[in-house]
C-alpha cells in the first residue's frame, strides 16, 4: 500500500488545472441557488474523458449552473452537442448564461427541463459517447440502465459523488443515499458489460466504458 494522500496533495491535484473567470462566475451562481457543482478536479477529468472520446454527443443528468457542462463542452469536438437534463428550468437558464459567457454557440447545447427518468427514454439508443450522471442519487441504478442503452459501444458512463462525502467507504454508514451509491458501485464493478474505474477526485467520479 502506498501512503494515503495528504490534504495538501489532494488540494494540489484539484487545483492542477486552473479554472477561468467564466467557471468562477458559474460557481458563484451555483452557490446563490444552492447547487453543488463538480469540483475543479472532477471537471478537469470530465473534460479529459470527453477529449479522449472525441465526443460528439454527450448526455448530462443535472445541469446545475453549467459548471460540469462547460467542462464537457470544452473537451468535446467543436461540433459536439451536449444534451443536458434538469428538473429546474431556472438552473438551466443560469447555465445558458455560463455557456454564452464562454462563447459556446447556442446550437451546441440542448437543454431539456424535466425529470431524468421521464426524459431519458426519449433519447436515441446507442447514439451517445458519454453520459454524466449527477442527479438524484437514489436513481443512480436506473440511470445506469438508461446509460447502457444510450451509449455507443466504447462509450463511457460517469457518476459524480461516487464517494458521497466519505460515507461510501464506511460500512457503518447505512443511510438510504449512501447505500444507493455504494450499491451502484458494486453493480458497476460486477458488470461484464463495463470496464470501471473509481477516481478519487472531487467527491469521487465512477467511470466505466461500455464493452461491445
Amino acid at each position: 500500500m502506498t501512503t494515503p494522500i495528504t490534504a495538501a496533495s489532494w488540494t494540489y491535484s484539484e487545483e492542477f488545472v486552473v479554472e477561468d473567470d467564466v467557471l468562477a462566475a458559474a460557481r458563484a451562481r451555483a452557490e446563490e441557488v444552492g447547487v453543488a457543482p463538480v469540483s475543479p478536479g472532477a471537471g478537469a477529468a470530465l473534460r479529459f474523458l470527453a477529449a479522449v472520446l472525441d465526443a460528439r454527443a454527450v448526455v448530462e443528468i443535472g445541469t446545475g449552473t453549467g459548471v460540469s457542462g462547460l467542462w464537457l463542452l470544452r473537451g468535446m469536438r467543436a461540433d459536439g452537442v451536449l444534451t443536458s437534463v434538469d428538473v429546474e428550468a431556472e438552473h438551466q437558464r443560469l447555465a445558458r448564461e455560463t455557456f454564452a459567457e464562454a462563447g459556446i454557440p447556442s446550437q451546441r447545447v440542448r437543454a431539456i427541463p424535466g425529470a431524468a427518468l421521464d426524459v431519458l427514454p426519449r433519447l436515441t439508443d446507442g447514439h451517445y459517447d458519454l453520459v454524466l450522471c449527477d442527479g438524484d442519487k437514489l436513481e443512480y441504478s436506473a440511470y445506469l440502465v438508461a446509460a447502457l442503452r444510450l451509449l455507443r459501444p466504447g462509450g463511457v458512463v460517469v457518476f459524480d459523488n461516487a464517494l458521497w462525502h466519505d460515507r461510501v467507504a464506511d460500512p457503518a454508514k447505512r443511510d438510504e443515499t449512501t447505500v444507493a451509491v455504494r450499491e451502484l458501485g458494486r453493480e458497476v464493478a460486477a458488470s461484464e458489460e463495463l470496464v470501471p474505474v473509481l477516481l478519487p477526485v472531487g467527491d469521487g467520479l465512477l467511470a466505466a466504458k461500455k464493452v461491445g
